[in-house]
């Protein structure tokens, strides 16, 4: 459950999360409630993952994600991910959907982006 709208959405496209199917709201941990259970898949193919993902155990759904331990020590338990894709596009009017180039970012710095925004609620001009 949400307390509100997250700033932005990401609809990144490394191999994690372009084969999860996830939009990423990010939120602080404490404004997200999790009901119901939930499995989780670290990734292995990286020495550091950031990120457990967690996703329905009744439907298989990617759910959202949440810092592992190591990126907890690293930086604080200072962000939560929301599949976004799981909301009604209706609530999600006026928030910029975003497409970081995940495959090509090294980890560290910003993003860069593969293609210009997009709005929920306008026309995309395509």
């Amino acid at each position: 459950m949400l307390e509100k709208r997250p700033d932005y959405i990401h609809a990144c496209n490394c191999t994690l999360c372009s084969k999860s199917g996830a939009h990423w709201g990010y939120f602080i941990p404490a404004e997200v409630s999790v009901e119901g259970q939930t499995g989780s898949y670290v990734r292995a193919d990286k020495p550091n993952a950031g990120a457990e993902i967690h996703f329905c155990s009744k439907c298989g759904s990617t759910t959202h994600f949440v810092l592992t331990d190591e990126a907890i020590a690293q930086v604080g338990n200072v962000v939560m991910g929301v599949n976004m894709r799981l909301a009604d596009e209706a609530d999600l009017a006026g928030i910029e959907l975003r497409f970081p180039d995940g495959r090509a970012w090294s980890g560290e710095g910003a993003f860069g982006y593969v293609r210009e925004p997009l709005v929920y609620g306008e026309p995309s001009g395509t």
